[in-house]
Order: structure tokens, then sequence, then C-alpha cells
């Protein structure tokens, strides 16, 4: 617990060329897990997601839309912001980089590089894929279907050139190096790290920083010919929603430097090495942790808009439930890892884990008590072992679950949750209080009691991830708001307090596609 702290979570800015799919749910949803985890634990929570704007390809888009490029990103971010509400995102803030008080901290950061000696006037000739938004050498270049040269990621290539400012990142390879070396879980998982370390030690090349070849960007301070080429612009949005320029703001104060960086493995580069290298030029205190997760396939396929199988996490809440969307992205893949996403698997999970495991419990054990305790929780006698090894075991998983979303390592804070589902199903099918009801009502009692306050404790531990199932598991307890973080996870439940008739939290998948 550690009440008054601050922590500052940020997704990456999302790209308005196209409209949300599972990885911008993913990442999110990772984001939004740690923020109300951190705020149950007492934690100053500053979350932050958002958009970014502006480039090439969203002025080609606008364009091909027949609308002028704000009105254009006003639409598409809407989307963005749609599903922040869909998946249930307690996200405190939602940046767009179209707005001024962005532009202001572009600019603010772009003079002082200047005034360091960081950002000098020069000029670009190479291969820029528009779709990346990024230059590749000639030996990054691989043979396309029709015997052209392509991206490593499969995108067009074109050769440009033309006038640019450029950073000198060259100049910071040493302190990064040594950055990564004195701080060695500012980069994770390990994997990541080791990626970023073998790129850095590759050497550096100094980095174009502008644009004269489209307008659609913040302006360079002082020369209109330039916009700030993509990077430096929607980096400095983390800057900007902490309140910077103005350092002395007491948002800035309290959550720069921010705390967790979450990221697709596809933009850790930008984020582990350009990113510190920025602000240590332009001496501004570095984040604490940048994490990489995975990409997920569908069915066994690589995600693709031409193979027409792109995942929209909205279909997902549809078809299968908000919390149980939320809880299969968190629990099915080793965060980190690439993972696939398979409708079986999913169901699987809903009808085992979900329905079978947790919520059968919940309702078992709360119609029991309903039934046999006239509708209120029972008084207990002294605990046995078995009493005191269940109530042990619910204790410490919050320990352990702590220090596992402190990892960022959510599919193995759930199975730490699930160990102590697992084991209190098993107390109720050993001690039998059924049986019990027939031979030992006293002991019947206790026995409900000690079940009633672990389902307690796992409603609260179940809260970050599944926030509505949760409150509902909650409220059948009758727990009351202000007891619902994790400063009450040591309390217990009052004797002879009252409850209603128990509702199933969740219900099995039918898959009528299948059955028909």
């Amino acid at each position: 617990m550690s009440a008054g702290q601050n922590f500052y979570i940020t997704t990456p800015i999302y790209y308005v060329n196209d409209k949300p799919h599972i990885g911008h749910a993913y990442t999110s949803l990772a984001c939004d897990v740690l923020a109300r985890f951190k705020r149950m634990d007492g934690y100053n929570v500053h979350f932050l997601t958002g958009t970014d704007e502006h480039g090439q390809k969203v002025e080609q888009s606008a364009e091909k839309a027949g609308i002028d490029p704000q009105k254009f990103t006003d639409n598409v971010s809407q989307n963005f912001r749609d599903l922040a509400k869909a998946m249930n995102f307690s996200n405190d803030d939602f940046i767009r980089t179209t707005e001024e008080r962005h532009k202001e901290a572009c600019q603010a950061i772009w003079n002082k590089l200047v005034e360091t000696g960081d950002i000098y006037l020069g000029a670009y000739a190479g291969w820029y894929a528009i779709r990346d938004e990024a230059f590749y050498t000639e030996t990054e270049l691989v043979d396309g279907p029709n015997g052209n040269k392509i991206a490593p990621t499969g995108a067009e290539v074109e050769w440009l050139e033309e006038p640019s400012y450029f950073f000198k990142l060259s100049a910071w390879e040493d302190k990064l190096l040594e950055l990564y070396e004195s701080n060695p879980d500012f980069i994770a998982p390990k994997s990541r790290r080791n990626e970023v370390l073998s790129f850095v030690k590759g050497g550096l090349k100094d980095l174009s920083v502008s644009r004269t070849t489209f307008s659609w960007g913040v302006p360079v301070p002082n020369d209109d010919d330039h916009i700030m080429y993509v990077w430096l612009d929607a980096l400095t949005n983390y800057l900007t929603a902490a309140g910077y320029p103005d350092m002395e703001k007491q948002s800035f104060k309290d959550f720069w430097p921010a705390s967790l960086h979450m990221v697709g493995k596809d933009i850790l580069r930008f984020h582990a090495v350009y990113w510190p290298a920025f602000l240590m030029a332009a001496d501004i205190p570095l984040p604490e942790r940048v994490f990489a997760h995975g990409w997920w396939t569908n069915e066994g396929q690589k995600i693709s808009k031409s193979l027409g199988n792109v995942i929209d996490p909205l279909d997902l809440i549809e078809k299968y439930g908000l919390d149980q969307t939320r809880y299969f992205l968190m629990r099915e893949v080793p965060f980190g890892n690439d993972g696939d996403f398979a409708h079986e698997a999913m169901v699987g999970r809903m009808n085992t884990d979900l329905a079978n495991d947790i919520g059968n419990l919940c309702q078992r054990v709360m119609s029991m008590i309903f039934k046999n305790c006239d509708a209120q929780f029972p008084e207990f006698g002294d605990f046995t072992d078995e009493d005191k090894a269940l109530m042990t075991m619910a204790d410490e998983a919050l320990v352990k679950t702590r220090d596992l979303i402190n990892q960022q390592s959510f599919h193995k804070a759930l199975e730490a949750i699930w160990a102590v589902v697992g084991e209190a199903n098993r107390y109720v099918d050993a001690q039998a209080p059924w049986a019990l009801r027939k031979t030992d009502i006293d002991r019947m009692k206790t026995v409900l009691y000690v079940l009633a306050d672990t389902i307690r404790k796992l409603g609260l531990l179940i809260r970050p991830f599944m926030p509505e199932s949760a409150d509902k598991m909650l409220d059948l307890l009758q727990v009351s708001e202000n007891s619902r973080d994790f400063s009450a996870y040591g309390e217990v439940l009052k004797s002879g307090v009252a409850i209603e008739k128990p509702v199933g939290i969740f219900p099995r998948f039918v898959d009528e596609e299948a059955d028909a």
C-alpha cells in the first residue's frame, strides 16, 4: 500500500488513419488494469491515452475522403474515445496532437534542443515509407513481390530528397548504453531490452526530425517551410499531458517522470532510444520504464486488412461480453509475448475460468447462505487448520498479485488469483456445508462465513480486470462503496448483515452458431 504516491501511466497515442482494432484495445486495457490496481492500492494515478493526428498519411487520407485534415482527425479520433468508453477504460486524460497545448509543448522542446545544439539544419536523401512514417537505409530494404525494393515491414518506399533538421542522436549513444546498463528495468521484457541494446551498439545515426514535402504537422519555430517530423511531435504528448513546458506546474511536479510507457513492440525503438535521447538532450528527467508487448494473430493467421481478419474489439464485446473480453485478453497470453485469438479458447475461458470456477463458487456459497442462514452472514465459531489455510492463502494473494502487476505480468497475476478460486472450490467440496447442515449447523455457518469472506477478497482482486463483474460480486456481499479498495482488504464481513437472493454473474457461453 502506498498512500499518496503518484503514478503516471501512458498508452501510445494511436494513429488516426484507421479505426481501432484489437491491438489498440489490448495496450490500453493493460494500462487500465494497472491504473485501476494502483488506485485501489492508494496511488494518485494519472492514466493518459489519445491520438496521433499529424503526418503525411493523415493528410493523404483526408484528401481521399474529400475533407480537411482537422475534420478528418476529429472524426477518427472520436472512434478511439468511443473505444475507451466501450472497453470501460478509466483514463484521466485523452490527448490529441492537434490541440494547442501540444503544439506549445512541441515548440518548447524544439527550442530547447536548438538551444543545446542538438538540432541542426541539413539535407536528407533516402528511402521513405509513407505507411510507416519511417526512413530506411539501402541495406534494410527487402525484395518485394514485383521485384521492387520494399521496407522490411512490407510497405512501399520512395526515394526522398529534401532539406531537413536533424537531431544529434549519434552523440547520445554512450549515454543511452549507460542508461540501459545502470537501469536494467528501464526496458521490459528482457528480450526487448536485448533488441534495443543490439540496435544502439550497432551505431546510431543522426535523426531527421522535420519535413518540407507536406504541411499537416506542428510548424518548426522560426522556419515556416518545415513541420516537425512525427516522432518528435508524437512522443512529446507524454510531456504535454503532464503540463510541460511549465515545469513548475503542480501536475508536472506530481507526474513527471512518467512511471510507465506501455507500447507495442513495433514502436519500442522510438520509445527506448529516440525518446530518452530527446529528454536527456533537453535536460528533462527520464521515464522509469518502457514495456513493449507482443502482437495478436487471429486463429493462427497474421492480422491484416487484405485478409479481412482484423479483429474489432467492439464485435468481441457484443459477442462475448465486456468483462469476458477484458479477462481473456489479459489471461490468455503471457504479457509481452505474441498471442493468438481463437474463438474456441475464448469460449473455454468463459465457461471454465469464469462460469464454472469463480461464478459457480460465488453462486453456490451465496445461495447456501441465503437459504440456510436466514439470508444473512452467519455467526462463526473457532477456525480449524483448513479454515486458516484458505484464509491465509486469500490474504497472501494480494501481495503476490501486487508484485506481478508491478512487473506487468498480468497473466500470472490472474493465475495467482485463480489459485485461490481453485482452493476455495476444493475447500467447499471437502467441508461439504450441505452435509453439515444436517449434522453440525454451527460448523456449517463457520465454513460458509470463511467462504464468503474469501469471495469478498476475490472480488477486490479481480476488480481491476473486470470492474463491472467484481462490483456485482461485492454488491451480493453487501460491501460498501468505501470498502472496495485494498485498504479494506484486511477487513472482515460482519455477521448478521442481510443479503439478497443471489443471481449469477458469469453465465455460460452457448455457441448458437455452432449448435445451429
